[in-house]
């Protein structure tokens, strides 16, 4: 089974100040399951994992409705305020849906770099581990090392990294950033996405990705990288269908069930939905 980890949805309206602005024109419109079917249809993937965008439980639960009545959505990775007194109880309500798989706090564009190492997200992630849920860490290179301490204060919690942490590939990569990966590579609860890197690659196109994705492949092993698409975010720098063949061409055939479907499936659990 093929399974796209990472993609998105979303109505404009219902973005009023949000990400994206209006000069991104790529993506400042309407992006629905309709859209995507046939690019899904011609990569051959099965099934998909639809993340969050908004900070927002309002959006969480219209993916949730939306992945009842779509079989091919397999799980979501939806939102909670993780740090709310009531964190806990959100998480218990979000998780009665089966479709529920992970929850992801916007880390990336937070201004407190160390906010995933405070010990007060303690309650949350017991609740998520409690009810079987995975964590995506949507992050920068800035913030891998308080990634590392929140990963290794709670190794009972799934995470994965959300598109190889973000490594400035436009700028010529990020000093530093494949020590930082080793070092959550090497905690055994941590995965990563093979998404989002030829965005961060701009106008160096598609062979700049290559260097940043092989050490993905070398550093976490073809067992804990999942495939995504990051769609539509990927629309500002190239296809579906050709991010798809790209990364079909970097991974090994012999990894291709794995890395293109029964990691997310292990991972998610989505065995489960």
């Amino acid at each position: 089974m093929r399974i796209d980890a990472h993609h998105h949805l979303w109505r404009i309206a219902d973005r009023a100040g949000q990400w994206p602005p209006p000069d991104l024109a790529a993506i400042h419109r309407d992006f629905t399951l309709g859209d995507l079917a046939p690019m899904l249809a011609a990569g051959g993937i099965d099934g998909t994992v639809l993340v969050q965008t908004l900070e927002d439980e309002a959006e969480t639960d219209a993916m949730l409705a939306l992945a009842a009545r779509a079989p091919v959505i397999r799980g979501v990775v939806g939102w909670t305020d993780l740090k709310a007194p009531d964190a806990p109880a959100a998480i218990a309500r979000l998780a009665r849906d089966p479709h529920l798989k992970g929850l992801r706090p916007m880390l990336q564009d937070n201004p407190d770099d160390s906010w995933i190492a405070d010990p007060l997200l303690a309650p949350a992630v017991d609740a998520m581990v409690a009810h079987d849920l995975a964590f995506d860490a949507l992050v920068r290179p800035r913030q891998l090392d308080a990634l590392l301490t929140f990963a290794t204060r709670h190794p009972t919690l799934r995470i994965v990294v959300d598109h190889g942490a973000k490594p400035e590939i436009a700028a010529g990569g990020t000093p530093g950033w494949r020590e930082a990966m080793a070092a959550l590579a090497a905690r055994p609860n941590v995965r990563c996405k093979l998404s989002g890197l030829l965005t961060e690659a701009g106008t160096r196109g598609a062979e700049a990705v290559r260097p940043c994705a092989e050490a993905i492949l070398d550093l976490f092993g073809p067992a804990r990288v999942l495939w995504g698409s990051d769609w539509p975010v990927l629309n500002l720098a190239g296809s579906y269908e050709g991010w798809l063949r790209q990364c079909r061409d970097l991974v090994p055939p012999a990894d291709h069930d794995a890395v293109f479907g029964g990691n997310a499936i292990s991972f998610y659990k989505l065995d489960h939905a």
